[in-house]
């Protein structure tokens, strides 16, 4: 299976899609302009894809690594998830929460549930994007949980690939 998505002329990911996006991308004071995702080759007997969006880079910064996006029941025969699929309701996908939802209290639920841009506030981030192909559809519900995503993957991965996309600070 292999995965690409769009990079500047620098290999980073384009603004559009993270902190210097224009303002009418952003809800809330975040980016929710997802990146497309190609997907080629995913294997015979897949039944659903799942990705997730991690910043790792995160952890000396709020002490975890924050969930960008996380969604499942894409369609095997997906060549294309389009750009801004995860907000503009013309994609079928079932998406969790991301982690604004340790900031509920000032964040809309638009914002929380599906693709939140990055916005590195110290240094330029590395964003690890990983597309899963699975052996079934996964029994998730719109706002899941990350932790609800992670183990409902195990014994089901017939394949992934994945990839680091820098954002820059």
């Amino acid at each position: 299976m292999k995965i690409a998505i769009p990079l500047d002329e620098n290999g980073m990911l384009p603004d559009r899609f993270g902190k210097y996006s224009s303002p009418e991308l952003r809800r809330d004071g975040n980016n929710i302009c997802s990146f497309p995702v190609e997907v080629s080759d995913v294997p015979e007997g897949a039944r659903s894809l799942a990705l997730s969006f991690v910043d790792y880079d995160s952890i000396p910064v709020c002490g975890f690594a924050w969930i960008h996006w996380a969604a499942c029941g894409v369609s095997p025969d997906t060549a294309l998830i389009p750009e801004n699929a995860s907000h503009s309701g013309e994609f079928s996908f079932v998406q969790g929460s991301n982690s604004c939802l340790s900031r509920a209290e000032e964040t809309s639920e638009e914002v929380i549930r599906g693709y939140i841009g990055p916005c590195p506030p110290d240094k330029d981030h590395r964003y690890t994007l990983t597309v899963y192909a699975l052996d079934c559809e996964l029994d998730l519900q719109p706002g899941f949980y990350f932790n609800e995503f992670h183990w409902a993957l195990q014994g089901h991965i017939l394949d992934s690939d994945e990839l680091n996309a820098v954002s820059r600070a």
